[in-house]
Order: C-alpha cells, then sequence, then structure tokens
C-alpha cells in the first residue's frame, strides 16, 4: 500500500509517499480502508517535533511512529476475532492517535474503542474532519469547562478547526454564543449559529464592557489577565490552543490564578474518548453540527496540506483524500 512516512524530524519536506506493506490488524483491532483523513495541528507539532518536550512522546531522536494522521473515515475490510462491535463493510471514521497513528496511508489498523459508525448523512471526507477538532472542542466547552446553558460563551479563534466545531456545540446547548475571527471568515461563522460575532481587526474583544461565564480559546493571543478580565467574577476561561506563549501562561499562571480566587483558569489537553465521539456523532446525525471543509487534498499532496495549514489561515479542516470516492 501506500502511505506517506516520515523518518526524521522537520518540515514537511520529510514526508515521502511511499510503497510499504498493508498492516495485519490484531485480535482486538479492525483493517479500515481509508477513504479520507484529516490534518490538525497535532500533525505539526510531531513532524517538527515542536515544542521539544514532544520528543518525550513520540521518540528523543526520530520518531516512534512514522505515518502521521489521527483523524480517518472509511470502511472495514476486516475484523480481528476479538472485535464486536464492527463487520466487514462497515462505514467508520474515528481518531486512531490513541493506538499509533497511521491515518495518511491507504490502509491503517484501529482499536474498535478508537471508532465509531459514521452517521449517513455525512460523507468520508466530512466525517475525516471531526474527531479530533470536535471532541477537543466538546472537552474545552462541555469538560473542562462545564457549559451550561444560558450562559455566555466566547469562542476565540472561531474560524478554524477547533473553533467551528466550538461555536456549534455550545450553540447545541442553549448557550449565547460571540465568536472571534478575522474579516473574511465573519459571515461563515455566522452562519454557524454564533449569536454574535467579533472581527478582531477591528474590535478589541478583552477592552469591551462584555462579560463572559466561558470562554474557549482555540486560536488566537492574548494574554491571561486580558482573558481574566472579561470573564464573570466566577467564569472559566480554557485554552485549548495558540501560540507557546499563551499555552506557558495557561498552564503557569492559570492555577495560582484559579487558587487565588473564584475564577477557573486553566488549559487543556483532549484526549481520544469513544464517549465523547459518539456524543458527537449524534450531533452530526441530528444536523446540529456539520463539518466545515476548507481544502481537500490528495495523499501525494499530505506535505501541501500541512503548509497550508501551518500558514494559519485554513477556514475550518484541511482534508486528505485517499480513496476517489468520499461518499457513503
Amino acid at each position: 500500500m501506500q502511505a506517506m512516512v516520515y523518518t526524521h524530524y522537520g518540515s514537511p519536506d520529510v514526508l515521502q509517499l511511499t510503497e510499504i506493506a498493508k498492516p495485519t490488524p490484531t485480535d482486538d483491532e479492525v483493517l479500515v480502508k481509508v477513504y479520507a483523513a484529516s490534518v490538525n495541528a497535532a500533525d505539526l507539532h510531531l513532524l517538527r517535533a515542536e515544542p521539544f518536550l514532544i520528543r518525550l512522546m513520540s521518540g528523543l531522536l526520530t520518531p516512534k511512529h512514522t505515518i502521521l494522521g489521527a483523524d480517518i473515515a472509511g470502511r472495514v475490510e476486516t475484523v480481528g476475532r476479538n472485535v464486536t462491535q464492527f463487520q466487514p463493510g462497515d462505514a467508520v471514521f474515528g481518531d486512531i492517535s490513541g493506538c499509533g497513528w497511521g491515518g495518511f496511508a491507504e490502509y491503517v489498523c484501529a482499536r474498535e474503542a478508537a471508532l465509531v459508525l459514521k452517521p449517513a448523512n455525512l460523507s468520508f471526507a466530512q466525517a475525516a474532519a471531526v474527531p479530533m477538532a470536535a471532541v477537543t472542542a466538546l472537552q474545552g466547552l462541555r469538560g473542562k469547562g462545564h457549559m451550561q446553558p444560558g450562559q455566555k460563551v466566547l469562542i476565540n479563534g472561531a474560524s478554524g478547526g477547533v473553533g467551528t466545531f466550538a461555536v456549534q456545540i455550545a450553540r447545541s446547548f442553549g448557550t449565547e454564543v460571540t465568536a472571534v475571527c478575522s474579516t473574511r471568515h465573519v459571515e461563515r461563522v455566522r452562519a454557524l449559529g454564533a449569536d454574535h460575532v467579533i472581527d478582531y481587526t477591528h474590535e478589541d474583544f478583552t477592552r469591551g464592557a462584555q462579560r463572559y461565564d466561558l470562554i474557549l480559546a482555540a486560536n488566537g493571543y492574548h494574554a491571561i489577565s486580558d482573558y481574566r478580565r472579561v470573564l464573570t467574577p466566577t467564569g472559566t476561561y480554557v485554552m485549548s490552543g495558540g501560540t507557546n506563549a499563551q499555552m506557558f501562561e495557561a498552564m503557569l499562571q492559570g492555577p495560582w490564578i484559579s487558587m487565588a480566587g473564584s475564577q477557573t483558569m486553566g488549559s487543556l489537553l483532549a484526549k481520544p474518548n469513544h464517549a465523547d465521539l459518539a456524543f458527537i456523532k449524534d450531533l452530526l446525525a441530528a444536523g446540529h453540527v456539520v463539518p466545515v471543509i476548507d481544502r481537500q487534498y490528495l495523499l501525494r499532496e499530505v506535505p501541501d496540506a500541512i503548509r497550508y495549514l501551518e500558514a494559519g489561515h485554513a477556514q475550518g479542516k484541511v482534508v486528505i483524500t485517499v480513496e476517489q470516492n468520499d461518499k457513503a
């Protein structure tokens, strides 16, 4: 089979389309014929091994897993003898970052707990756009943020992969959603259901009079003190993406601020979770959440897809088409 392989850390130039052996599932795995995958910031971090601490998990000198790609959608080809949830021919999608990555390939093995059945109203490309970004948004809002109906929720970085899902998930919970994005994304974000849209090129929400019960920072830098200023007295700030400075502020200053007062400030390290993915699947099937796809690339174009994501202008998700049939 063909796969996009890298054997040492570096830029997208180190990725090579290579012919390798088709994997064989263990007793607890399924073999998936991959129709589509999507690119996440996590792929870029692993590729470049940045920040450096990533090497403690991914390999100090060379990558432990040589095929990137966490989000996949495809059809089950074979199943291990202990697998009970799926059978050959099932259309599935999921986040395989917890079981070895490998989505940028024609086939991949995954534990059944990493996958759920694909809703019939989604194409394979749409389904591949979902897992990591949507679960991150859900865990930031519902898990870490304890979101409740009627709250005022702000999503900073609302036009990106996590942000587009966060806006829709927050709306499905009955909250009042304010989305922050750039000028060219305003109409798209408004169409996702945001009650209010702030164009950060014209307005700084951290200087406004509005206070928010929950802020999810999916991208875009502001000092943690700026976010604290626009929270309600018992509000919650969750950092799920952004600059290294923003990450370290949330990790180092957040706990101290939380202990000293009634506001909660912290960061999110999202993890694959079958129950959360199944919850998202139900939202997708009901039409409450619709994946936003910016661009699609072929498997051989994965380096270009990663470069595009790294440029920071993606509106929604960047998808890799492995098969030229992304229909259910």
